[in-house]
């Protein structure tokens, strides 16, 4: 986990806005249009990895016109003071409820280097659904070490350290309601 040491400014603290609201808001309506098409006549259990995922499935859900139930899970990867992925999957809260013979659709902020997806989707496979999905709000192919089947996909980024709208810095920033790329000199090391 991430510190700041200095009381953050939400809106100085972001170079660039790279994901205006109203363009989020368009996308979950236009995702959630194809998730409710495709799964129509069944439903669907959407499973969050918190933290980050929060607003993008809080929305989400809203927008699929089919029957839902949702579920939570929450992973670490992020080792010590660090913006890397360690690679070293734990799983801090596991789901409430089987997903045994369900349809079952993650839901996920950002795509980054696939690691921890990678790792989940083994875990949940074991846990036997009929079909295992991924909806992400932000892929970020540029630093892909494992190659991850995403179903459904927001935007296509490049290679920023993007906050708002669900993503942290340090647990700062989630509550911007669009995704802005943060000022170099606030994360990297002098």
């Amino acid at each position: 986990m991430t510190t700041v040491s200095r009381v953050p400014d939400l809106r100085t603290d972001i170079g660039d806005v790279l994901i205006t609201e109203e363009q989020i808001r368009a996308k979950v309506r236009e995702l959630g249009a194809q998730v409710s098409r495709d799964y129509e006549g069944r439903s669907v259990t959407l499973v969050s990895v918190l933290k980050g995922s929060l607003p993008f499935m809080a929305d989400l859900m809203r927008a699929i016109e089919i029957p839902v139930q949702i579920d939570l899970m929450e992973v670490s990867s992020y080792g010590g003071a660090t913006t890397e992925s360690s690679g070293l999957v734990r799983i801090l809260k596991d789901l409430s409820s089987t997903i045994a013979g369900k349809d079952v659709l993650i839901v996920e902020d950002i795509i980054d280097t696939g690691l921890t997806l990678n790792y989940l989707l083994r875990y949940l496979r074991g846990k036997g659904p009929n079909s295992l999905r991924i909806c992400a709000l932000l892929d970020k192919p540029a630093r892909r070490l494992v190659e991850i089947p995403i179903d459904y996909t927001g935007f296509v980024i490049p290679d920023e350290f993007v906050v708002g709208y669900g993503l942290d810095f340090g647990e700062f920033y989630r509550n911007l309601p669009f995704i802005g790329v943060l000022r170099r000199e606030l994360y990297e090391p002098r």
